[in-house]
């Protein structure tokens, strides 16, 4: 492996979801080097690329800041030459297309979501090696592996926005109860027609379970 620390990676667990009416985009907030020590638990993993939409990322975070920097200014500047705001199939199109090119020097992974108004809420996962796929729904990051079976029986597509964020609430906290490396509070952001809601919900506020 390079010699060169390159940064903060590898825990964490992050999500995005579609509701009826809009999508939610969530992660939690703790960021470890070598995906055993804790560098810090308070680290917002949703970047905003446009008004209304994000990027959540795990894996290496310097790698992940230095993609979306990219990114933000190819989706502005394609935004200007659009005269209109971006699609958001194209923003995640750029976070593919940056992946792709870098994918022998990065390890980072990332999750696109948000609402345009040609086709609405949008769920677009970006692998390391520059895949792009539309879904529903999608987990990333360590913890993950814990909620498949959780996500899988809970999700309905024609959720509320307060049911999504009851979902997306408990699929954090039980992966951030099981993965040693997820942790901290949780952050959702709530991407509608009308704009963003951020939701910040403290450790000491998530729902608990029967092993806790």
């Amino acid at each position: 492996m390079d010699d060169r620390v390159k940064g903060v990676s590898t825990g964490t667990t992050i999500l995005a979801v579609k509701f009826n009416g809009g999508v939610l985009i969530g992660s939690d907030s703790r960021a470890s080097i070598g995906g055993s020590y804790v560098s810090s638990k308070m680290i917002n993993k949703l970047i905003q690329v446009h008004d209304r939409i994000f990027c959540c990322i795990s894996g290496s975070l310097a790698d992940a800041q230095a993609i979306t920097r990219a990114a933000k200014f190819q989706i502005s500047f394609h935004s200007v030459q659009m005269g209109e705001p971006p699609l958001v199939k194209a923003a995640a199109s750029v976070m593919r297309e940056l992946c792709y090119k870098n994918k022998e020097d990065l390890q980072a992974g990332f999750i696109t979501a948000g609402w345009d108004r040609r086709k609405g809420p949008q769920v677009y996962s970006v692998s390391l090696g520059g895949m792009l796929l539309s879904q529903p729904f999608t987990i990333g990051g360590s913890g993950s592996t814990y909620i498949y079976g959780y996500v899988d029986s809970k999700f309905r597509p024609d959720m509320t926005k307060d049911e999504c964020v009851t979902f997306a609430t408990n699929a954090l906290a039980l992966a951030m109860g099981r993965d040693n490396v997820s942790g901290g509070v949780v952050h959702l952001a709530v991407i509608t027609e009308k704009g963003v809601e951020h939701i910040v919900v403290p450790g000491d506020k998530l729902p608990t379970f029967h092993d806790e």
